[in-house]
């Protein structure tokens, strides 16, 4: 049974299954586990993102496939749930509505970006999906009236996610089981489900066929597989599970907004994240999501009180002072690849094979 679930692809290394245990049971008792609105909010944060950079490695490490159009996705999947709940009654056939409808879009825009721009190669390709994703985020911000332009839009949602929800009259752990933790849970849920059905199609014959592709695209071709078509498909998966995680993330913030669901910023971190946790790896999403989304909510908190520790050495306190904690994210990015050129993952499982 464990062997279906993980589709007989396990961490292979002690180190890495412990991690793995810790980031679960973590993500899954962190409405008991912390008090107040930031810790919750990180956890929330990094079961999305998990999701998100899995299905972004399903491209570019198991396909080989750079490109830039992935947080357009995630923005429509944000966009259709949160427009549909924004125009119509905060329920759950609201919410099933503009999901559906973000994933006929999604599916359309990534047949077509995979028809005219697949079969051109490495950058060409990553400049039309970038030029794509551009267009769609100035866009959403020009359409004012619908999408609230830069602003965004805050909207409703069913009562039973609402923070005044109760579920039960006494409390569980020490903890109210109100609609945020409920939400939570429909975030978390859907975010294993799904990552254990990338980490299925991954160890599939068709994820072999993509890795393949990867390998040598002319030599698969030679084989017999009809690689434009391979390619098309991994791009309209990972897009699908991309719009996806953004409907996910949309619940939770209960706002959608160019700048959260469409920058060129969640861009960046996703390829990060990826480079940390280690591409052709679904496990390094897990591992890559988790570091990076706590180094971003939580090192100019570890700085700060660090700072403040070494107010007797001038020169050490403004060196670890908050206001330069993007600098020290990126040395330890630095730090990362130096000491894990092919992610905390693959290190890992390398270091257990040559043992």
């Amino acid at each position: 049974m464990l062997k279906q679930l993980f589709s007989d692809d396990f961490p292979r290394s002690r180190v890495l299954a412990g991690i793995l245990t810790l980031i679960f049971l973590g993500l899954a008792l962190a409405p008991f586990l912390t008090s107040g609105a930031r810790p919750l909010n990180t956890a929330a944060t990094i079961c999305v993102y998990i999701l998100l950079v899995a299905s972004y490695d399903l491209l570019l490490g198991y396909t080989g496939i750079v490109s830039f159009a992935h947080t357009m996705f995630f923005g429509i999947g944000a966009y259709g749930v949160g427009l549909a709940l924004a125009s119509a009654s905060a329920s759950w056939w609201a919410i099933f509505a503009g999901l559906m409808v973000a994933l006929g879009i999604t599916l359309i825009l990534a047949l077509i970006v995979g028809l005219f721009a697949l079969r051109v190669r490495a950058i060409f390709y990553a400049m039309i999906t970038l030029a794509v994703a551009s267009s769609f985020a100035v866009l959403a911000s020009q359409l004012s009236e619908l999408t609230g332009g830069e602003d965004g839009k805050t909207f409703s949602v069913p009562e039973i996610l609402s923070p005044g929800f109760r579920l039960f009259d006494m409390e569980i752990f020490g903890r109210v089981i109100d609609g945020k933790i409920i939400t939570y849970y429909i975030v978390f849920t859907g975010s294993c489900l799904l990552f254990l059905f990338l980490l299925r199609v991954v160890n599939s014959p068709f994820g072999r066929v993509l890795q393949a592709i990867r390998e040598n695209d002319f030599r698969a071709e030679a084989l017999g597989y009809r690689t434009v078509l391979y390619r098309i498909l991994a791009n309209c998966l990972a897009a699908l599970m991309a719009a996806m995680a953004g409907a996910l993330m949309a619940l939770w913030l209960r706002y959608v907004g160019p700048k959260t669901m469409l920058s060129f910023e969640v861009m960046t971190d996703i390829l990060l994240i990826v480079v940390i946790g280690g591409m052709g790896t679904m496990y390094g999403a897990v591992v890559g999501a988790t570091l990076f989304i706590l180094a971003q909510n939580y090192l100019k908190i570890l700085m700060g009180h660090a700072s403040d520790a070494l107010s007797g050495i001038p020169l050490l306190a403004q060196a670890v002072h908050p206001d330069r904690w993007m600098l020290w994210l990126g040395v330890l990015f630095v730090v990362s690849i130096y000491f894990f050129p092919t992610g905390i993952v693959g290190k890992l499982r390398g270091h257990r094979e040559h043992i």
